[in-house]
């Protein structure tokens, strides 16, 4: 049987059929606008998401035997709000999860409702990103779309309703919306009375492989497929990569060096941080997950390379880097703010400790230990808690240099293990589609089977000590430098 993942991204959908042995067919990928119609805001249209996708999937399947096609499910951008009025048409283009216009909402979540609360009913605190904030914000900015709504929704959600007529999410992307009960799996009404909604405006949520229902007649016709192809429930895109990067069951770990950056650690028991620096998620395995979150990974190297050096030669750059754990240039990689484990809007990147033998390489290799330290910030939040981890996996295109692997092997002092096939997000949609089709009795069996290491970077002692010693250098500039951006960014 033959199974499609959709990964519904930021810029992109992109699409990949596999087989019940998990072999990958074939890729799609269609891309759509993105919109700022502010400074700080982000926004998208949901229909032009569905229009790439059903393209996409055409082209996907067309030289497949469609008639083997069984099962689709996804992973998809998290966090974004999609609204409907009560014909189910969409009422506003939807808010992503990079817009950054909530920060009064926020502020009256975290510092009126309190973090305590918050936390105690969602097992996490408010960022910009989150739902709800963009909830409250359409409340305060836009009552009139507000009394309009009948249905809230999740990106990757619209594409599930559209295909199949439910209203539907999963545990691991409400866990994102701040509206989520994540230790017991259901809405928070507190929440949702905090938010002015009510449950009956939120989807049904299933767990991630889940079937939530068959493809509607008319898609199947238009799409040429069988009438009773199911589609399962999918998850938010880091828990949909850690199922395509094998990260299920317990202890567990993920590094993502995508345009963000992500430290994904399964966990068979729910957890939070007593300071909430890490996302409490569940996870698409049925059980939990813990998460740091930086805004900014390989995109700090892409800014580099493409604004301020001026290369697309991003291999040559790296050549000469090589007195590793001897630098004395230090990076913030903070474009847009950060997430994990700081929590600050406000805060910038930042280059520090030049001096006139400072090379360009010193700053380019500052550039990529500089992200690597920042989600070793996130790590040893959850070494806090007892969570030993001595490996793990990586995946997004910084995992495709050499160098940025050792230093993460290195910074961090883990096993990094490399992973056949790198496609994530949309790769796990169709192997929980897979499961939902009774292929796999479970995502833990799914992944053994088909998540294949290739490759595995070990840390070095001697590099380890010497990074051990840069990274106690690195933790103070942020504290340090704090109240600076206070006053820059006012």
């Amino acid at each position: 049987m033959l199974y499609i993942g959709i990964d519904l991204g930021t810029s992109a959908v992109k699409l990949l059929l596999m087989d019940g042995e998990g072999n990958i067919r074939n890729i799609v990928s269609k891309e759509y606008p993105l919109y700022f119609p502010h400074p700080g805001w982000s926004e998208q249209k949901p229909e032009d998401w569905y229009a790439q996708t059903m393209e996409g999937i055409k082209e996907l399947i067309k030289d497949a035997d469609k008639s083997q096609v069984a099962g689709i499910s996804f992973g998809g951008q998290m966090h974004g709000l999609v609204i409907l009025d009560k014909e189910d048409n969409v009422i506003r283009p939807a808010i992503l999860w990079n817009d950054g216009r909530t920060f009064e909402e926020c502020d009256y979540l975290n510092d009126v409702i309190g973090k305590e609360k918050l936390s105690e009913y969602t097992a996490n605190i408010s960022f910009t990103g989150f739902t709800a904030p963009k909830i409250l914000w359409v409340k305060n900015k836009e009552p009139e779309n507000f009394a309009k709504i009948e249905k809230i929704m999740l990106p990757k959600d619209y594409i599930a309703y559209k295909l199949t007529g439910v209203h539907c999410t999963d545990v691991s992307d409400a866990s994102g919306m701040l509206i989520f009960d994540v230790k017991n799996r259901k809405w928070s009404k507190e929440m949702c009375d905090i938010c002015g909604i009510n449950e009956s405006q939120l989807a049904k949520c299933y767990e991630s492989y889940e079937a939530v229902g068959t493809v509607l007649p008319a898609i199947a016709d238009e799409l040429g497929i069988p009438h009773n192809v199911v589609v399962a429930a999918g998850a938010g895109d880091n828990a949909a990569a850690a199922v395509g990067t094998g990260t299920v069951g317990d202890n567990m770990c993920n590094i993502s060096l995508g345009t963000s950056g992500t430290i994904f650690i399964s966990s068979k028991n729910f957890g939070v941080d007593k300071y909430n620096a890490l996302h409490s998620f569940a996870h698409a395995d049925g059980k939990y997950h813990l998460m740091g979150c930086m805004l900014s990974a390989a995109s700090c190297n892409k800014w580099w390379m493409d604004e301020i050096i001026r290369t697309k030669d991003y291999p040559a750059e790296q050549k000469g880097i090589e007195k590793l754990g001897e630098n004395h240039v230090y990076f913030l990689p903070y474009l847009m703010g950060e997430r994990s484990p700081h929590n600050n809007p406000n805060a910038r990147a930042t280059f520090i400790g030049m001096t006139m033998d400072t090379t360009r390489e010193d700053m380019t290799q500052a550039v990529l230990e500089g992200v690597a330290f920042a989600l070793r910030d996130s790590l040893e939040v959850a070494k806090s808690l007892g969570i030993k981890l001595e490996r793990t996996k990586i995946c997004g295109g910084g995992a495709k240099s050499p160098l940025w692997k050792k230093m993460v092997a290195n910074i961090l002092n883990l096993k990094v293990d490399v992973i056949e096939s790198e496609e994530g997000p949309a790769l796990g949609g169709a192997m929980l589609a897979a499961v939902a089709c009774g292929e796999y009795k479970s995502v833990e069996e799914v992944a053994a089977k088909i998540v294949k290491i290739v490759d595995t970077v070990e840390p070095d002692p001697e590099l380890v000590a010497k990074y051990d010693e840069r990274y106690a250098q690195f933790k103070e500039i942020y504290p340090a430098c704090k109240p600076v951006f206070d006053i820059i960014t006012k």
